[in-house]
């Protein structure tokens, strides 16, 4: 009776809003169920804002929570106990079945139950939240403006939209997503001087929105959040010196980026969250001097120590010299989540990566175009010397390194017992990924560690020298996925049979390099004969 309930309350949705009515009859009191079992208003409204984003869309946690926050959904005071709120909330979503759990950093939304929430902020609550969700359309345009005048949340996510060269007028807006509008290339001046009370902006992934942003958006004096990751913008505009409320700034990708007016991060008294992961690389050292990208990042640092309420940092540098400053910063050091580490043109052969031990939420870090570097070593003795325990990359989930052509190892990683992925690319030098040679000094840490215990994802290509991934077998308990890719002298992989059990995960590579492979026994060869999925 119940799926037979659901069944027609999805067909009715699939309809045009003008046959909503007398849908309520049928499905108010399933729908109800679950909504008003939710604990309390916050947890109500953070379920109803997951609607704006497409059908079936992975959405990832930590950006959500950015929307969240920004639109001034979580109470607490600091952005730790903010973060941490939402996350709860996330749990109790899930747990209630509104959310669905895709990978450790991503939900979604089933479309039945998107549906639902769709129904209740068009129907049931249609005064108080007043969404317009065209989310996944295929819109070539926009809709017409007039519709935009009393609307909330505005999501015009994932469509075809070239232009917006209208001026709509939004007293009430408080958020609007264009993200994913891949042939969005223009945007009018003076399309956001009439939205006074936008707090959430995003726009990331509008991969043809080159140049810099559009006049008058220093109008915006609420917007909290601004999000233009994955964007092909080459300069923000000085006037983002005037949004004096902008708490979140999200610039993660953006490649071509290369003119930050210097004092425009300065002058972002109360920013929070400013992230900043790729941005610049294909310029970065080209920069114009009147730009914060100058000299590698180092100007950059200079801003940010100025910055009082900063708690969260993403960061790209240009040199050792730069990332040698911000160590040294212990404010800085608390906020870095992201690092990436552009080393071209740079002379350091060995780069201490014990002083990454001080980066205690660091989450992702890219290591590129390190041409001279040898080494990332690691004082093994002065780790069991200061610390009681020996995993000092506890955050640490995400690393990848490549264009390193000198480096020999990533012995490093062993210190970091929640990695989830590892991609190692174009590092010629490279024979061991765990050096046993470097552990010999320090045999009481071997007994103790179990490298890549949390590893879902290992890539490895292009390491002409590679010989050995782990010098004895792994079990490999999270494993989903080993790719492997001209890497013609790894003859064996660190697999038994017990690497197997319970768990299968795919093998990637050349077909010749698989029928080359040696096994430690029959039975482990026969166990992952069916992992094996070769490069097309």
């Amino acid at each position: 009776k119940k799926a037979e309930h659901w069944r027609r309350a999805i067909e009715e949705l699939r309809r045009s809003a003008s046959e909503f009515a007398g849908l309520g009859k049928e499905v108010y009191p399933l729908l109800k169920f679950s909504y008003d079992s939710l604990q309390n208003e916050t947890i109500r409204s953070c379920f109803l804002y997951c609607c704006l984003y497409p059908e079936d869309y992975g959405i990832l946690k930590w950006d959500l929570i950015d929307c969240w926050i920004g639109e001034g959904f979580l109470g607490e005071s600091d952005r730790f106990g903010a973060e941490n709120q939402g996350y709860d909330i996330l749990d109790t979503l899930v747990r209630a079945c509104l959310l669905e759990e895709v990978e450790d950093d991503e939900v979604k939304m089933h479309d039945v139950v998107r549906d639902m929430a769709l129904w209740i902020t068009c129907e049931i609550e249609k005064e108080k939240r007043n969404f317009l969700v065209c989310a996944g359309e295929g819109l070539k345009e926009a809709p017409d403006v007039k519709r935009w005048e009393n609307v909330r949340r505005l999501s015009l996510m994932q469509n075809q939209i070239e232009t917006l060269s209208e001026v709509p007028t939004c007293p009430h807006l408080l958020t609007l997503f264009l993200d994913f509008n891949e042939n969005l290339n223009m945007i009018a001046d003076g399309f956001f001087q009439l939205m006074p009370s936008l707090k959430v902006l995003k726009m990331s992934n509008c991969v043809n929105l080159t140049l810099k942003l559009p006049l008058g958006m220093s109008k915006l004096g609420s917007l909290e959040l601004l999000d233009v990751s994955h964007t092909g913008i080459r300069e923000l505009p000085e006037e983002l010196k005037l949004l004096v409320n902008l708490k979140c700034l999200t610039l993660r990708w953006t490649f071509e980026l290369n003119k930050i007016p210097r004092q425009l991060i300065s002058n972002s008294s109360r920013l929070r969250v400013l992230r900043m992961l790729g941005t610049g690389l294909l310029n970065f050292h080209q920069a114009s001097e009147d730009s914060v990208l100058f000299g590698g990042g180092e100007v950059l640092i200079q801003e940010l120590l100025g910055l009082k309420y900063l708690e969260v940092l993403e960061l790209t540098l240009g040199s050792y010299h730069a990332l040698q400053i911000l160590l040294s910063s212990n404010k800085l050091k608390s906020c870095i989540r992201s690092l990436f580490l552009q080393l071209a043109g740079d002379a350091t052969s060995i780069v201490d990566a014990t002083a990454f031990a001080d980066l205690n939420h660091l989450n992702e870090l890219y290591i590129n175009k390190g041409f001279e570097l040898e080494e990332l070593k690691i004082d093994y003795t002065e780790i069991v010397r200061k610390r009681r325990e020996p995993f000092v990359f506890r955050s640490l989930h995400h690393v990848t390194i490549w264009r390193c052509a000198k480096l020999k190892d990533s012995t490093f990683l062993v210190f970091a017992p929640n990695l989830k992925s590892l991609v190692l690319r174009n590092c010629h030098a490279m024979e061991e990924i765990i050096s046993v040679g470097k552990f010999s000094e320090v045999p009481e840490m071997m007994r103790h560690m179990s490298p890549f215990e949390n590893l879902q994802r290992l890539h490895v290509e292009d390491l002409p020298d590679l010989k050995s991934i782990h010098w004895k077998p792994l079990p490999f308990t999270h494993l989903k996925e080993m790719g492997v890719r001209a890497c013609d002298q790894l003859e064996k992989l660190p697999l038994d049979s017990s690497s197997a059990k319970e768990r299968k995960f795919v093998i990637r590579g050349e077909a010749d390099w698989w029928n080359r492979l040696q096994w430690e026994d029959e039975a482990t060869q026969i166990a992952f004969r069916s992992c094996f999925q070769p490069y097309s």
